[in-house]
């Protein structure tokens, strides 16, 4: 269960995270993102206030699923390498 109202989800196998937004009991997709650029721009068009110190800063507003703060691929493994 996410107590934020932005939740940046775990990296998918091809790459990005997956942007939602709680409002009003209901989450809603904002979009795939792969980089901040990404997310600041979603929740800029969804109206958040100060999107960038939002992403950028420590806010509790944010929480990140499945991975590292501001990664959006996972790292190739060594059992990828033939």
């Amino acid at each position: 269960m996410h107590h934020a109202p932005i939740v940046v989800h775990r990296i998918s196998p091809s790459g990005g995270r997956r942007v939602t937004l709680l409002v009003s009991g209901h989450e809603d997709i904002l979009g795939l993102a792969y980089s901040d650029a990404d997310v600041i721009e979603f929740l800029r068009r969804a109206e958040v206030p100060d999107p960038d110190e939002v992403v950028l800063g420590d806010s509790p507003l944010v929480d990140w699923v499945g991975g590292e703060p501001h990664v959006y691929a996972q790292e190739p493994s060594d059992t990828d390498i033939p």
